[in-house]
């Protein structure tokens, strides 16, 4: 599945080039372009979101519970694991695809692959301080990932509010 998904990549990225060469448009650059690594990885990201999200109003509650927020720490060290794998070449905005990946992902393979292992330590982390049963070590350890989260948003992600 994989080598057909790149060949895939590489077809639509070698069609792109020839329709830029005459004036076209990638293809697919209104359309949207779908691809299932795309949808992967977008599920992937979701997941983080959520479960973020869920460890954040945990550190709100007057109790947190810390099997719930541990739970959620480690699929989000174990999804962070996953991320290099969801971004086969070319399956960036730039080329028509419906996504927020930019192409300096694979422009700046060492920044990427730099702020992903980032996530993954941070995240690491968070999974270590759920441990202890301490609140405040929990909540720096989710501030530390969420920055780790920001790096790479504010370099490899299309900000549509920008």
């Amino acid at each position: 599945m994989v080598r057909d998904v790149t060949f895939r990549g590489i077809a639509v990225a070698a069609f792109a080039v020839a329709l830029a060469g005459c004036g076209g448009e990638a293809p697919g650059a209104e359309a949207g372009l779908t691809n299932p690594v795309i949808e992967e990885r977008h599920d992937n990201f979701e997941g983080i979101g959520d479960a973020f999200k869920a460890i954040r109003g945990q550190l709100e509650q007057e109790s947190p519970d810390f099997s719930v927020i541990q739970a959620n720490a480690e699929d989000i060290n174990q999804r962070a694991s996953n991320i290099e794998q969801h971004f086969v070449e070319e399956t960036a905005r730039e080329a028509g695809y419906d996504t927020e990946a930019l192409a300096a992902i694979w422009q700046k393979p060492e920044e990427f692959a730099s702020a992903t292992q980032k996530l993954i330590d941070t995240s690491a982390a968070l999974v270590e301080a759920t441990g202890g049963g301490d609140p405040a070590a929990v909540g720096a350890a989710v501030k530390e990932m969420g920055g780790s989260c920001k790096n790479c948003h504010d370099q490899f992600r299309y900000d549509d509010e920008a």
